[in-house]
């Protein structure tokens, strides 16, 4: 299993499954963290947190530990 806080900066995946608990899990969905969409880290700050990530032609930043919880698919 390959998750979000997984990738390097440039590469692209396809978000998965969503593996957090309730209230954070509906609140990821809401930003478009959904099944099938696209998803490419732009970059991470200097201390590795939060990563900053392209989502639905919008930029996004979670935490690592966020990025944890999201199961990706990668591309290429």
């Amino acid at each position: 299993m390959t998750t979000l806080d997984q990738l390097s900066p440039g590469q692209c995946a396809t978000v998965g499954r969503v593996a957090a608990e309730r209230g954070l899990r509906k609140r990821l969905l809401e930003m478009g963290l959904t099944r099938g969409a696209r998803i490419e880290l732009l970059k991470a700050a200097p201390l590795g947190d939060p990563l900053e990530f392209k989502l639905r032609d919008y930029h996004l930043s979670l935490r690592k530990a966020e990025a944890r919880l999201i199961e990706i698919d990668l591309e290429g």
